[in-house]
């Protein structure tokens, strides 16, 4: 098996010339770094990443702290995050952390503070002040997904914001019975996801003059969830809304076939937004408000390497948040004029 002092002999460098091309630790000429890599290609040389970890102090390794590994969001933030880990030479360790005390606690204070991982990027997971500066105080920046988290680097979208787009749209449309059907509030996520978008949907009923009281009806962020809830709200046409507006683009697809089953048509019976632009949103022709989640999975990787390239574990945190966008399809459209009665006896 060759070694770093074979490839360095080949290239006609020396040894530490060597591990400072293959590692990308260090400053070496181009003609140099190309040189040596075509060496170690030749002598089929792979570097070993415990022995560099020995020398750099790093592992290349990062580690995602998340909640669900099953949920579309979830998954798509991981995707991005993974993609953008690969082109840069790192890898990936999963960690589902869940609200159980003893199992949150063995994952700070064993794997994620001792030398895994280089970095810690948390998706979805609110993490307390104590937990942030555990990580820090060992060296590892803290990068986050989904609101704000004390002394790091967050990514997130305005859930308040986004909620109150979709909703106005439905106004803007001429749409006065509206629902919303979100998250229960007795089960909030963390960053109160659930709270935050039922906010910016009564922020736009009320700054437009009109009630929100029943117009609120909760599920499981789900298809299954949206579309048992559609059935209660559409069963009854008496008090059927002319508009809903879906907390994300799963429960408004149950809504949609949930309409269908009851005869509802979309959108001349029935307008319809969500919030995610799902992957199946454009074949649903649904109207809904962009999350780009793998935008965001690219945008926490970034952060995270950029803090290891200056070595700054410690920073002062700051939040970015990503503007709203609304995606216009076919499942809304103007509310229908209210018929004018006419008189009895013709007056």
């Amino acid at each position: 098996m060759s070694a770093i002092a074979d490839v360095a002999r080949l290239a006609g460098v020396s040894k530490a010339t060597a591990s400072r091309a293959l590692s990308g630790r260090g400053y070496v000429a181009d003609d140099t770094r190309l040189r040596v890599q075509g060496a170690a290609s030749e002598l089929g040389y792979i570097a070993s990443p415990n022995a560099a970890s020995l020398v750099t102090g790093r592992t290349k390794n990062i580690g995602v702290i998340i909640p669900f590994v099953n949920r579309w969001f979830f998954g798509e933030v991981l995707e991005g995050i993974e993609r953008e880990l690969l082109a840069a030479g790192y890898d990936l360790t999963l960690y589902n952390v869940t609200s159980e005390v003893a199992q949150r606690s063995q994952i700070f204070e064993f794997f994620l503070a001792r030398k895994r991982v280089d970095a810690v990027i948390a998706v979805g997971v609110e993490l307390s002040v104590d937990e942030v500066e555990r990580l820090q105080r060992t060296g590892k920046p803290v990068v986050g997904i989904g609101g704000p988290i004390p002394h790091a680097n967050t990514i997130a979208i305005d859930d308040v914001a986004a909620s109150r787009l979709a909703t106005e749209h439905l106004l803007s449309l001429g749409h006065t019975r509206i629902a919303h059907i979100g998250g229960n509030q007795a089960q909030q996520m963390d960053f109160s996801v659930h709270g935050k978008r039922l906010r910016g949907f009564e922020l736009a009923m009320e700054a437009a003059g009109l009630p929100t009281t029943d117009s609120f009806w909760p599920t499981e962020l789900s298809m299954p969830g949206g579309y048992a809830v559609a059935l209660q709200v559409l069963g009854d046409p008496r008090h059927r809304p002319t508009a809903i507006f879906a907390a994300c683009d799963e429960v408004a697809f149950g809504t949609i076939l949930a309409a269908q089953r009851l005869g509802v048509e979309v959108p001349r019976d029935l307008s319809i937004t969500g919030i995610d632009d799902h992957e199946y949103a454009a074949m649903f022709g649904l109207t809904t408000v962009v999350q780009a989640p793998r935008e965001q999975g690219r945008l926490a990787v970034a952060s995270v390497l950029r803090l290891l390239e200056t070595d700054a574990a410690e920073q002062g945190g700051g939040e970015t948040i990503l503007p709203s966008r609304l995606v216009v399809r076919s499942s809304t459209t103007a509310a229908a004029p209210v018929p004018v009665p006419v008189p009895v006896g013709g007056r």
